[in-house]
Formats: C-alpha cells, structure tokens, sequence
C-alpha cells in the first residue's frame, strides 16, 4: 500500500493546498500523539495487538461451521457487521456458506432471511462486546425460540462472540454451553474486524485469517515510525486535520475503485465519524464508489463548497480483466475505447477525476494498493485504525468512547419498559405530546 498526496499540496493547489511547514507548525501535537499510542495511553488502543493474536481457536470453529453449515448468520449491529460485510464483498468464495448479516431490526429484513435459510442448515454468530446490545438481543431472542420451537439444539447452531468474562451473553454461552470466542477487553467496536469478530467470518467464507493479520502486521510496522513523512497514517491524519484547521475541508470522501470496496467505505464511516466526533470537534465521512459517482457527484465536489478532501483508492492488479472489441470503427467515439482494458479505462477514471479535482484547486489523495486481497485488506484495516486513533488524539479527544450515542440507548430502553427508567420514558410521554408540528 502507497499514498500519494501530492495533490494536497501547496505545489499543485497555490494558495488553497498544505504546504510543508504547515506540518511543521503541527510537530508537537504528532509527537504527542504518537507517544500516547507507544505508551497505549487508552486501554483500548489494544486493537495494535490483533495483527500478532494466535487464530487457531477461530480457525477451528470456523471449520466446524464450514463443515456443518449450508448458511452462516451474522447477528450484529455497527462494527459487528460492518467489518464482516466488507470482508464477505471484497474477499468471499464462491464455494462457502451463504452468509447473511443481519444488522438492523427491520423486520422484513429478518423475515426474508428467515425464508431463504433452512434452520438446521444455519449456524448464527451473535456478536455484541457488551452483550447488551438492544438491536442484537432481540434478534438473538427471536432466533432461540425458533430454534426452540423447531426442536433444535441452540448449542448446535450459534456461536457467540463477546466479552471473555462479563456481561449476559457471556453468561449464556457458559449456563448453556454455547460455542463462543472473546473480543479482547480492550478492542471497541468499531477497531474490531480484526478480532474474532471479522476473523471468523473470514475462516467461515474460505479467506486465512491468518493472511488478514499479516497484512495488518506489515501496515503496522510501517505506521509505527515517528516521523510523520515515513508514516503513512500520521501523514494520511496530519493533512486531513491541516485542510480542517486551515481550510475548513471537514468533509472527507472515500472513493474505492471497486464495486467489491463499497462497503469498506461504510466501515470508514463508522469508525472516523464515531471515533472523532466529539466536543464540536469532528470530520464528517462520506462513502463514494468510482467510478459510479462521478456521474453522481463530481460536478458538486468540483464547483460546489470548497470544503471537501477526496481519497482515492485505486487497485493496479483487479485479479482479471475485459479488453474492449474493436467495433464499431466508423464511429469515432466507439473507436476511442476500442482495444483497451476495463482495466485500463477505470484507472484513467480515477486519475482523471483526481487531476480534474486539482485543476479546480480541490485536494485529494490517492491510495494504491496492489490488488484485493486478504492481506491488502487486513492492511487497510489496520491502517484506517491507527490513522483513526492518532487523528482522534491530534484533536485533543479520546478516539475510543462514544457518550452522544449512550442517549439515544437510554431512551430507547426507556421506551421498552426498563424499570430504573421511568423519568426517562415519562420525557419521551411529555416530548411525544408537544411533538404537534405536523402536515
């Protein structure tokens, strides 16, 4: 993996792009940064562990499933799901289990799962660290009494995956002897797809986690250097935090060239909006896919508000390609492409659009990776992590905790009955009622 922010810069955007001594002003917050990460200054920042983590206990379970199982569950919410989507469209055989995700209570959503599957042809992986997650408490609740009701064994058909010492779930796998794996105590969320929380998912659709963890391993040597220009995530935070500071760019768009790379920018949303938006602090995330959306939104990022930073990713190798029939000849615009690659016409996509972006003085910056790949993943992971945390700690907040969201929790257990919550719901009764703006 390789970044070029060359059209970050001063050089190619005049008087709108970061010019090297604006880093230099920034030396003593990198320096810090850095070294509250050596000295894991939050007990969270454990997620640095996880590319060095022994998988032989998930490996194992993930062949009892592969083995078992027609269908593969996941029940989970946030990270819990995210970070196994991203690893089921860029990296899932076509020979493994179908996998469903289920991450929401929509319950058409349930329901049509429900008909595709065939319950003892399922294994479910029910996944919450606090092992109090509404969302997945209830459709955990729903899949025990089916299998209940059908005369199944729960012990035969879920796994589950959460704190390895406290917290409900814990308790239900141990009273009933439930298959489980532990996150470790430190590891939130949202830094977790290289926990067993993505590791199984990936042992379960054919990918070694093994090879996920040595991509992240890598990425993590080279992000652990202090100098900000040999790092390539405290160079990615650096520059996203300047054009905040400088040029209020609080919009930061991730733009994968590849369909399979979608949903990784929905997991970088979570992770850089629920990481850093606190205290009026914050950068506002938004997922992008090339080249679908420059026929969707590059006329907005081009002479639309100057308050945007756009991040390629671009892909060398796509593991395949389709060159373009020479047809058509006597139509000029049909000749122009004929002869070339998909390939070929995609990369001139995102280089295009990047040189078109600078040409209007908007920045941008583009991460290249060899090819899709586990280990190309399990370095991505890790280094939107640590770019995460180490941008958290240059804004002066904790890049781990998520208070606002802990609000909307309480009121809606408040809503469910919860019986320490009565002055809660009794707010919600008062609100409802004044709530009359209305058409």
């Amino acid at each position: 993996m390789r970044i070029n922010y060359s059209f970050m810069m001063d050089e190619f955007l005049k008087d709108r792009g970061i010019k090297p001594e604006h880093l230099k002003t920034i030396e003593p917050e990198i320096r810090k940064s850095h070294e509250k990460i050596e000295k894991r200054y939050y007990p969270e920042l454990e997620f640095l562990d996880l590319p060095f983590k022994d998988v032989s206990q998930i490996k194992e379970l993930g062949n009892w499933i592969k083995e078992k199982a027609s269908h593969f569950v996941i029940l989970g919410i946030g990270g819990s799901a995210l970070g196994p989507r991203v690893l089921c469209d860029s990296l899932k055989k076509f020979h493994s289990p179908s996998v469903f995700i289920y991450d929401n209570v929509d319950p058409k959503t349930l329901d049509r799962i429900l008909k595709h599957i065939k319950l003892k042809e399922t294994v479910f992986n029910v996944i919450t660290k606090s092992g109090t997650t509404g969302e997945t408490i209830a459709s955990f609740m729903i899949i025990w009494d089916l299998l209940k009701k059908t005369g199944l064994k729960p012990e035969e058909h879920l796994v589950i995956t959460t704190d390895p010492e406290k917290g409900p779930m814990r308790k239900i796998a141990k009273e009933y002897n439930i298959k489980s794996l532990p996150i470790p105590p430190g590891v939130v969320g949202r830094y977790s797809v290289l926990s067993p929380v993505g590791l199984l998912c990936a042992s379960v659709i054919g990918i070694a986690p093994e090879e996920l963890l040595e991509g992240a391993a890598e990425i993590h040597k080279r992000c652990s250097q202090q100098e900000v220009f040999k790092n390539p995530a405290y160079i990615f935070g650096s520059l996203l935090y300047l054009n905040d500071i400088r040029f209020s760019r609080k919009i930061n768009i991730l733009m994968p060239y590849a369909d399979s790379l979608k949903s990784l920018s929905e997991w970088f949303c979570q992770l850089w909006a629920e990481s850093l938006g606190k205290e009026g602090k914050g950068l506002m995330p938004y997922p992008s896919t090339g080249a679908t959306d420059q026929h969707s939104q590059l006329q907005l990022w081009i002479e639309g508000p100057d308050d945007k930073v756009i991040i390629f990713i671009r892909i060398e190798d796509y593991g395949t390609d389709r060159q373009i029939p020479v047809i058509f000849n006597d139509i000029k615009e049909f000749a122009l492409f004929g002869g070339h690659t998909l390939s070929e016409l995609i990369k001139a996509e995102q280089e295009s659009t990047a040189l078109s972006l600078m040409k209007a003085g908007r920045p941008s910056m583009t991460i290249t990776i060899n090819s899709i790949n586990a280990s190309s993943i399990g370095g991505l992971f890790h280094f939107f992590e640590i770019a995460t945390a180490f941008t958290g700690l240059l804004y002066g907040i904790n890049p781990f905790n998520q208070p606002a969201v802990e609000s909307g929790k309480i009121f809606t257990k408040a809503m469910m009955g919860k019986e320490d919550l009565k002055e809660q719901a009794e707010e919600v009764k008062k609100i409802r009622e004044k709530s009359k703006y209305e058409v």
